[in-house]
Order: structure tokens, then sequence, then C-alpha cells
């Protein structure tokens, strides 16, 4: 019976082949043509920044693990591919005419270069394309070292974990992937080249397929073996236990790790199996041993340990648990940077004994306390220091300290920065937009606790009066060519910056051709063209294509705005330029202007992770920062958990030419010593940080708020304790949101115990776990001589101390606020500022909260923001009373004296329009720090009975006529009455008990 040839493919005009050939090159194009575009002008811009050799290293890393494993997958697939081939039988039977075996024969014989190379080819490429991403774990093998720290379980350096074995997981992750893509490929060769057969009773396989086949299979399992092995140093960061604690637990230790090296005994047999399948044409034996490799890794890997688990370590979980707790303290300790050395404890009893006027550090913090909140007043600032509609300030403001005249005080700080969204009307013009309207101007500061004046008593002179507002100090253009700058600063331009950058294209052209007129508005009279050395130059047509390309935008290529001398800049966003240029850094979640040596800087925390840091808690790092997201910068840090956090770097970022600086801040990180190593001029060392930008770091808030998230739990010495979560604190909700989130740290200045000269720290007040009294006070230290050293006030477990939830509710049911708000909210909007803990009186606990009051709009065109109208203070008095007293005034001092007595308050720093300007009548300046403390005044007579039952009478009075009033509906008889209820409060309160 004669067969019929097999029908082959139909074939292709010459008309057609073109136009495919003209269809593939365009394609190729469109996906390979941005790439290259990007490539390009990042090499440029890494080239103005001055980091080029990262750009390099990381690119040719790339392209070597590109071509590393795309040769290796590819190879091995090939190879395979070439022995199934060569091994094929001479002769084929056809099972028939229609036999489709046969057609695929036919089709891949006449195209057998094409499938043989193909198809490696193109799995190599994507191999290698997925690869490439990998660098990282591959240049920390290469640079990474040791810890000096050893594991408790196997005694191996950290480093092995941290550096070496994500690199050995690495390789052999492609391993297999290499051997599973080659037997599959050999399996289908076979099966189309005639060495395998499906078909009758069992198939059929040549010799030569039985051979490759398990020789792969074996190869495969072996593999696996190997996988294993690592599979038990993998148990040091297992997550079994979580969130009660990460690491290597009972179970894991005592039935998964005999288990795995069960596994891997078994898996050594079963491949000795495949491999004895050469010599041996029994096919029996390899698949039983497949088959005992599933069922042990299901009874040994799965059961036994959930066996163990259930009936041995649950009924006995405290005493089974206990050394595993403990090496999961001490290594979550040490990842996180709160060891013994950098953490001291004190007990602390919550109330005070001390009048806080005669304990210098209290002075110097009360005459510091901050009353202005960067989360509220960024609208003030835009209203009041705006100048132009296309100057802006970001939604959260900033904290930072100068020490001006020999007096050191924190400033809420911003930069006038060009806000490309507020541009209107022809403004937005593409010329006007990208080569005009190209920087900011200059840098606001204000002191943090103070204003330019009180508001009034009344309510209604509170919410009407020009009071309540900052104080400012610019420099900026203006007050550059006046030459009365407070904070002196040579180039108050700011072509870098948070709000520069918000908007989609966020770049700029300046300069020009030599000899043209300035095009850059500078003021309304004159113009000005950058002379500084960022931005990358696009004075010739190849780089204005290729920037054109890149914004797709024709105007760069045809505007004539555009010279020989002509510079593009973006990336200014100063927190993406420092992830641009150190690709292996975290960067803080927020950063701030300092004016370092006259030039406006912007200062970025960046910090070194790790995944898996043996024993070590796991945290999710957007999910303990996430209060800072939205508030301070709107957008989310990277996705991922970290075990091991270190800031390590402070970098630099030039508002004025986008130069970057990287500095090591830290000395004992082996991960940033590895960085150092595979780009080792990247990071300056720490001897070469100018006095002047140490004095303005700060310890950042993103990572505090990781490490309190840790204290809380890891303060505990116990592991049974720690099992029972008996002692654990919480971060309290924010009281004055209404949302759940975590209060965030806030900056102070205080006075120092010991010194009594002013500390900037950064502080957070902890209460017991699921309860609301304060547990605990958390300060660390910005001061470049102690800075990163924690304090911990820890509070006595039974302590009564009001925590910040419960004090906000005791401030706004005071009757006196209470009141007030109640007619205050009927034509403004009340917001409170962030609630101050301050430790003070040798013992106890002052709360401090602004309230800010903002009149409700009335039209389109009416402007309205926030200004202070009342400082609210709160304040548990000692035993036997432990009553809390609350104090509420348009001024601190008036509030502190309704809660001390008269006398605290005059430490306090008044509110003044200007520097220098007088103290307010009844107050006296801070005393001088460095001064002896004054002596105690002679207590005051016991006051008469009569003096006492004519302050009872009165204030009976006043309320008497302040609840006729308000019964009445006339708004200016109740502001009368409340006005003589808090004169009738402040007497009697002032009256000596």
């Amino acid at each position: 019976m004669g067969m019929r040839p097999p029908a082959g493919l139909p074939s292709l005009s010459k008309r057609s082949r073109v136009l495919l050939v003209l269809a593939l090159v365009v394609a190729a194009l469109l996906l390979v043509g941005p790439r290259l575009i990007s490539t390009y002008t990042d090499w440029l811009w890494f080239g103005e920044v001055g980091f080029r050799g990262v750009f390099t290293t990381v690119l040719v890393t790339r392209l070597l693990l590109f071509l590393v494993v795309g040769v290796v997958v590819g190879g091995i697939v090939w190879l395979a591919l070439l022995l199934a081939y060569r091994s094929r039988p001479v002769f084929v039977p056809v099972s028939g005419p229609n036999d489709p075996v046969a057609r695929y024969r036919t089709t891949v014989m006449t195209r057998l270069r094409l499938f043989g190379l193909a198809i490696p080819i193109a799995v190599g490429l994507l191999a290698g394309l997925i690869a490439q991403s990998s660098w990282v774990t591959v240049q920390l093998f290469i640079n990474g070292g040791a810890f000096g720290v050893a594991d408790p379980e196997f005694g191996l350096d950290v480093g092995f974990y941290t550096f070496d074995l994500p690199f050995y997981r690495f390789v052999l992750n492609w391993l297999f992937v290499a051997v599973l893509l080659a037997f599959f490929a050999s399996l289908v060769t076979h099966y189309i080249f005639g060495g395998l057969k499906l078909a009758g009773r069992g198939g059929a396989l040549t010799n030569a397929a039985r051979v490759q086949l398990a020789v792969l299979a074996g190869t495969f399992i072996l593999l696996k073996a190997v996988a294993y092995w690592f599979d038990r140093y993998s148990l040091l960061s297992s997550s079994r236990k979580e969130p009660t604690f990460t690491g290597g637990s009972y179970t894991d230790m005592n039935a998964v790790l005999q288990a795995k090296l069960i596994l891997l005994a078994i898996a050594v047999i079963c491949a000795g199996a495949f491999f004895a399948a050469i010599f041996l044409r029994d096919l029996r034996i390899p698949a039983m041993a497949t088959a005992l490799l599933v069922l042990s890794s299901i009874l040994v890997g799965a059961v036994w340990p959930l066996v163990v688990e259930q009936f041995s370590v649950r009924p006995n979980a405290a005493d089974k648990e206990s050394a595993y707790i403990e090496r999961n303290i001490a290594a979550t300790r040490q990842a996180y940077g709160i060891t013994d050395d950098k953490v001291e404890y004190q007990d602390y009893q919550g109330y005070g004994t001390t009048p806080p006027r005669d304990v210098p550090a209290d002075v110097t913090t009360i005459a510091n306390t901050r009353l202005l909140d960067p989360n509220i007043l960024s609208r003030t600032f835009t209203q009041q220091q705006q100048l132009k509609n296309f100057y802006g300030f970001p939604p959260t403001l900033d904290i930072d300290r100068y020490d001006i005249d020999g007096e050191m005080r924190d400033y809420i700080v911003a930069a006038r920065e060009l806000s490309s969204k507020s541009l209107t009307g022809n403004q937005t013009d593409w010329i006007n937009k990208h080569t005009v309207y190209t920087h900011g101007n200059g840098l606001v500061a204000a002191p943090a606790n103070r204003v330019n004046a009180a508001a009034g008593e009344s309510a209604e002179e509170a919410a009407n009066s020009n009071s309540g507002y900052p104080v400012y100090m610019v420099s900026d253009i203006a007050s550059q060519a006046a030459g009365n700058q407070v904070i002196p600063v040579e180039q108050p331009r700011i072509y870098y910056g948070e709000v520069i950058a918000d908007t989609d294209a966020d770049y700029a052209i300046v300069g020009g051709s030599q000899g043209s007129d300035p095009r850059e508005y500078d003021t309304d009279t004159s113009r000005y063209t950058y002379t500084g050395s960022g931005g990358v130059p696009i004075g010739n047509w190849f780089n204005r294509l290729a920037f054109a390309a890149k914004y797709t935008e024709r105007n760069i290529l045809f505007s004539g705005a555009i010279g020989s001398d002509s510079k593009i800049i973006y990336n200014r966003d100063p927190r993406d330029r420092v992830t641009h240029v150190a690709p292996w850094l975290t960067a803080d979640g927020d950063s701030y202007p300092a004016v370092v040596d006259g030039k406006v800087v912007w200062i970025v925390d960046a910090y070194t992770t790790l995944q898996d840091y043996p024993y070590a808690q796991r945290s999710s790092l957007d999910g303990l920062v996430e209060d800072s997201i939205d508030q301070n910068t709107g957008r989310l840090l990277p996705r991922k958990e970290v075990s091991y956090i270190r800031n390590s770097v402070k970098a630099t970022v030039d508002a004025y030419d986008g130069t970057v600086k990287l500095y090591q801040v830290d000395q004992n990180d082996p991960v940033l010593d590895a960085w150092m190593g595979v780009f080792p001029d990247a990071v300056q060392p720490a001897d070469s940080i100018p006095d002047e930008l140490r004095a303005h770091f700060r310890y950042p808030e993103d990572l505090f708020k990781v490490q309190r998230e840790m204290l809380a739990k890891y303060h505990v010495d116990d592991p049974k304790e720690f099992f029972t979560n008996n002692a654990f604190w919480s971060v309290p909700s924010d009281p004055t949101i209404d949302t759940s989130a975590n209060q965030p740290p806030y900056y102070v200045l205080v006075g120092d115990p010991e010194t009594g000269k002013p500390s900037f720290n950064l502080t957070s007040a902890m209460v017991g776990y699921s309860r609301e009294f304060l547990s605990a006070y958390l300060s660390v230290k910005s001061d470049p001589e102690n800075y990163g050293k924690f304090t911990v006030l820890q509070l006595p477990t039974d302590t009564q101390t009001q925590g910040p939830q419960q004090t906000q509710n005791s401030m706004i049911s005071d009757p006196r606020v209470a009141s007030e708000r109640t007619l205050l909210e009927r034509s403004n909007k009340i917001q409170y500022g962030n609630l101050l803990t301050l430790p003070i009186a040798n013992g106890g606990i002052l709360y401090v909260e602004p309230m800010y009051t903002e009149r409700s709009s009335t039209g389109p065109n009416t402007s309205t923001f926030p200004q202070l109208s009342r400082v609210l203070v709160s304040y548990r008095e000692p035993p036997p009373s432990n009553s809390v007293r609350v104090g509420y005034a348009p001024t601190l001092a008036q509030a502190l004296d309704q809660v001390f007595g008269a006398g605290t308050g005059s430490v306090a720093t008044a509110p003044s329009a200007e520097e220098g300007t007088p103290p307010e009548t009844g107050t006296t300046p801070p005393v001088d720090q460095g001064a002896a403390p004054a002596a105690p005044t002679a207590p005051a007579a016991p006051p008469s009975g009569t003096d006492v039952s004519a302050a009872v009478a009165e204030l009976d009075a006043s309320l008497n006529a302040l609840t006729v009033a308000q019964r009445s509906g006339d708004f200016a008889a109740y502001g009368a009455a409340l006005a003589r209820v808090q004169k009738a409060v402040a007497a009697y309160e002032a009256i000596p008990k």
C-alpha cells in the first residue's frame, strides 16, 4: 500500500517576505528603541552627577549575567536537542497516511538549522533577560564579607546567609531550569524522530532515548538533593511561628531539619536509580525510587513536622520555644540596631517630684516647646510666603535646628519651590513651562516655638485677629540683595526639590547660546541664565533627538530657545536622584532642606537592608512607616520585607546644581562594606563630612518607626514572658486625626538631663499592649556627639499615667475647651496639632498640644489658612491626688501657669513678631542654659478662707452667666460670659494649694 508524502508548509512570495522582514524590523525598533534611548540618556545623566562608574558597573554585571546564564541554559538545551537528534532511529515506521508526527518530522527536517538553533537561542535569551535582574545577588556574593557574628545552630557567620546562600540558590535554580527544559526538549525530539512511541502496550523507548532521559532525570533529582542540603540553612529564617517570632522553631530544628537530611539521602538513592537505568532496561527501579521520594516528601517532609507541632509543641509551647525565642530576641536586636550598647533603659515613675521651673533641663524644654505643627502649616506658609502663583511648598513641612547668635533653636523649614501644577493660562505653554519657569526662590524658616502674637482672650478675638502665625525668616533673592538674611544663603535659587519634581515631565531646559538674553524668570524685574554644573548638554542635535524621543516632545528638537550651551535638567526629586545613583540603597520617605556653607542642600537618609538575617524578625518596611507615607510624601515605599536595616549613608543633593554626595555614617555595617567594594568611589568616608553638615543630621523618622515597633516587643528579655505578650507595648493611635493611624514620632528640642543644654531628639510615646495608659517613652538623639543613642523611660506596669488618646479626651472634654469649641465651630474649622509628650519635673509627663482655627470659607475667592489660637497642656499630679490638670489658654505660658501655678509659664518663649522683641508683660525671657538655676522663690503665704471663697463665688457666678447667655443665643453675651469664666478659672487655679 503506497503512502502519500506529507504536505509541507505553504511558501511565501518575495513581496510577502520583504513585508514580513520590514514588520519584524519595525517591531524590534519599537521594542528595543526606547530601551536604547533610555540607556543612552541614563549614561549621559550618570556622567552629569559623577556616578558613571555605578552605571557601567551595573550595566556590565547585567550583561555578563545575561550572557552567562543565557549561554549555559541555551547551551544545555541545544546539547540535549543535538544528542537526541543524532541518536534518532535510522528507520522510523509511519503509522498511516495521516500520521501527524510524520508531518511534524518533515517540517523539522526541512528547517533543521532553524529549529536546532532558534529554540536554544530563544530559551537562552529569555533566561538571560530574567537572570540579569539578579545582579545584586551576584555582586554581594563577590564582595560580601563576614559579620563577625555566628548563628546559634550551625555556627556559620551571618555573612554566609546574607551574601553566599542567595547566590548558591540562584545558581541552583537556573540549573534546575536548564535541566528541566533539556529534559522536555529531549522528550519532544525523541518523540518526533521515533525514539519514543506512545502507541502499543506501554509504548516503546530506544536505548539512546532511555539513557539520555535517565541521565537528565537523575541529574534533576541530584540537584534536588543539593537543594535539600541548602534548605537546612534557610530554616533559620523560617516563618512557621510568625507573627510570634521569625526563625527556626522547635519543630524546624527537631523535625524539619532531620526530614531534610532524610529526604536528601532518599534523593541521592533515587538519582542513583535513574543513573542505573543507563545500564538496566527495566525502568521500574527509577519509577519506584521516584514514588518513594514523593511519598517521603509527604510523610517525612510534611506530615511528621505537623505531628510534632500539634502533639509535642503546642501543648508545651512556652517551654519548647523558649530557647528559639531567645535566639530571635538576640538576632532581632542585632539586626535592627537596638542592642544594649545603643539603648539605655531607665525606670520612670510617671509623676513629678520637683517643680519644672527648678529643673534646668525642664526650663530648656519649656522654652523650646514646639507650637508649630509642620503637618498643618503648609497652607499657612503658602498663603503668606508664596509670592507668586507658581511657587509652592510641600504638603508637610520639615523640622531642623540652627544655632543663631549662640542660641540653638528648632525651626519649621521649607524651600520655596517651583510648582509646575500651579501654572495657569499662558504659563502652561511649553516654552514658559520648561524654559522660563525653571526654579524656586529661597528658604523659609520659622522658629517652631513662637508665633507673631498671642490670640485674643475671647473666641471671637482668637478667630478674627491677625495673630497665631509663624515668624518668618526668609533667605531668598530679595533678602540676599538687601543683605538681611538671618540664615545666610549665597545661592537661593532652587532647581531641585520635592515639589518641582511632582509632575509627569519634571524637566527644565536652561542656558542658551553665548550672548543670548536671559530667559528664566527670577524676579518681576530680572531674568536669569543658569550657570550651575547640573544638567545634561543638549546643544548638539544627537542629544536633542534622544531627549525628544525620551519625552516624546518635538519642541525639544525644533525650539529656538535651545542653543549651543543649553542643558536639560531632570530627575529633580532629591530622593529619586539618590536612589538612581545608589540603586542598592532604600531612601527615607522624607528629604529635608538645610543651609550648609551658604548653600541650600537636601539631606536624604538612606538605608542598607537585607531580607533574610538568621533568626531576626521580619517586618514589612512600608507597613511600619505607613503613617509617614500618606502625610509626608504621598507615595508608597517599595513593598518589601526586611529583617536587617541600617542608616549607613547620609546623602546630600545641592538644590542649585543637583550635585549628589553620599557619606558613610556607619562604619560597622558589613552590607555597606560590601557595596563599597562593588562601587569603590561612590561613598565618601565618614571623616569627609563637614561639621556644619553633620550638625543638621537628624535621626531618620522611618528608621525610628521600624525600631520602635521592634522595641515594643524586643525590650523583653525573658522568652517565656515574651511568649505571653503581657509585657509588650503598642504604638498609640494618633488622637488628632479621625483614623486609626499610628501617632508619628516627633522631633523636639529638649533640655539634656545632665547639662540642661538643648538636645535635638526624635521621640515617641508608647502605651501598654491593647491598653491606653502610657507604658514607655522613647527618645533618640540627633546631636553629633551622641547621635543614635536611645533612651527608654519605662513606667511601672500598674501606671495610671494617661496615654495620648486619653490625654486628648481629657483636654477636649474640659468645660472651658468644650464650651469655647462649640462657639468656635460655628464659623471656624478646628485642627489639633501634634500632641507632644515631654518628660519633666523629675518623673512627670507633660502633654502639650496646639489648637489651630481656620475661618470657614465664605466664597470661591476666599483664602483661609490655619492660625494658632490656643495651647492645651495636661499634667498628672503626684500621689495621693493623681488628678489630671488641664491648661487652656492663648499662650503656653498662661496654660502652664494654670497647671503649675504662677511662675512656671515665665520660662516659656513668648509670642513675638520679630527677633529680639521683648517678651510679653508678665513673662520673663528664657534663662541662660549655661548659668546656674535661679534660687527657688520663697513659698507664698497660704491663702485666706476669704480669698478662696471669693474665687469660688466668682467661678459659680460666671458659670451661671455663661449658661444664661448660651440659652439666649446672643453670641456677644456668650463670648463675654466665656471670657469671664476663663478669668475666674485662672484666678482660682492661681491660688496656691
